[in-house]
């Protein structure tokens, strides 16, 4: 596939003569909510097979085939140009569609309420094909060991439509908050956590959950080690019951990290205990501090390279965002930036007349924007370009998958490039 990103006064007619792909092929790929008022900067997945490269000013054969994994003598076979002779700028190669790797995919989905959504639930639907876990969030712990349970209406249905393993996430939340006590409750009283044991496996056996996954957050520094003991235990009880186990892990850079969020977890033991983590690299960028990418890439690389060292790749789930933020600006202590989907941000962008932007730095694209109050907006959210370099480095680490949060925003392009990257796992 490749990524094209609108140039002024490029039409989607243009663009589809320019690839020989039909317009409203382009159209329904990528959803376009904007296709008759495309934005200059704005990425758009051309569903062809291979790619087009560009010749630009520096480039030789041997370069363009190292960018792109191919040998220079491949590439001038396959381009029908002569080994030894000059490529000038602006001559278009032809990229052959890389080797996929297997790579394993989770989606949580987080239900509001005591129903599901149509909305939701037909977001499920439409992800399922492209996941290897579906993980609806969640069940809440009680400090007696009992569980709350989210409504799951036809999320099995749609795992086992789906060959996908339907995981139980169970969190220590109470209020909307995760509460440092009750994981203490449940992580140090052994009557308590024998309970909350046995219901969890009866649960998971009642429902058909395949996997069991604790997202215990803001824990006592001092209930570091109790949480190892727990999933320990856990994890013996589960594997005997041919249940998974997997944890969700705040992003690290360092075994000593301080602070409420990272000290109660422990990369090196949770890599040895479970069958696999979940890295939640996300919210650098989020909706109660000041304008920024929500997922940087030089962050996330740190996070990521700093988690090899501890737990094996093969058992790492790099998470990813399914959407951005709108924040107002200046940015003011105590006000909330609004959550937006990739193709809101997108409507937002055409509707004000602005250009998308693309950091490098950051590989993540924003743009501002004045509304009509007159207030100024600055918008950061997920685009092609911005997964394809997540894509290459779960490629480069060799990580065993990505981990979303959360469906229900709607972005097409990410379920276009898991295709073009990956075989997408199934159980």
């Amino acid at each position: 596939m490749q990524i094209h990103i609108v140039e002024a006064n490029q039409t989607l007619t243009s663009i589809a003569s320019r690839y020989g792909v039909p317009a409203n092929t382009i159209t329904e790929a990528n959803d376009l909510p904007n296709p008759d008022k495309l934005v200059v900067g704005q990425a758009i997945v051309i569903p062809i097979v291979g790619s087009f490269y560009w010749v630009k000013s520096g480039d030789s054969l041997w370069s363009i085939g190292q960018k792109f994994g191919i040998s220079y003598q491949e590439l001038a076979r396959i381009n029908g140009i002569p080994v030894n002779t000059p490529i000038h700028v602006g001559l278009r190669l032809y990229i052959p569609e890389r080797p996929k790797t297997n790579r394993e995919f989770n989606a949580y989905v987080e239900p509001f309420g005591e129903t599901v959504s149509p909305t939701l639930e037909t977001s499920a639907r439409q992800a399922a094909p492209y996941l290897t876990y579906l993980s609806p969030f969640g069940y809440l712990a009680k400090s007696d060991g009992s569980l709350t349970a989210p409504p799951l209406n036809n999320f099995p249905t749609i795992a086992r439509a789906n060959r996908n393993t339907l995981v139980m996430v169970i969190a220590n939340q109470e209020a909307g908050q995760f509460s440092s006590e009750l994981a203490h409750t449940l992580l140090t009283n052994q009557r308590v956590q024998n309970t909350f044991l046995n219901n969890i496996i009866q649960e998971a056996k009642r429902v058909g959950f395949g996997d069991v996954h604790f997202d215990l957050e803001r824990l006592f520094p001092r209930d570091r080690e109790a949480y190892n003991r727990f999933l320990r235990t856990a994890r013996d009880r589960f594997h005997n019951e041919g249940l998974m186990i997997s944890t969700a892990l705040a992003p690290k850079t360092s075994a000593t990290q301080k602070g409420e969020w990272y000290e109660g977890h422990d990369y090196r033991a949770h890599g040895e205990i479970v069958d696999y983590v979940v890295i939640m690299t996300y919210e650098w960028g989020y909706s109660g501090g000041p304008a920024m990418a929500v997922s940087p890439i030089g962050p996330v690389r740190d996070v990521l390279e700093y988690a090899i060292t501890e737990i094996p790749s093969s058992k790492i789930f790099m998470g990813q965002n399914l959407y951005g933020y709108d924040w107002t600006l200046p940015f003011v202590q105590g006000t909330t930036a609004k959550a937006v989907s990739p193709q809101r941000a997108i409507e937002i962008a055409a509707a004000n007349n602005v250009s998308i932007q693309y950091d490098q730095k950051a590989q993540a694209p924003f743009f501002t924007y004045t509304a009509q109050d007159g207030k100024r907006h600055e918008v950061w959210f997920e685009d092609a370009r911005s997964i394809q370099a997540k894509f290459d480095l779960v490629k480069e680490l060799n990580l065993r998958g990505v981990s979303y949060w959360k469906l229900g925003l709607s972005f097409p392009q990410n379920w276009l490039l898991i295709t073009d990257n990956f075989n997408v796992v199934k159980k």
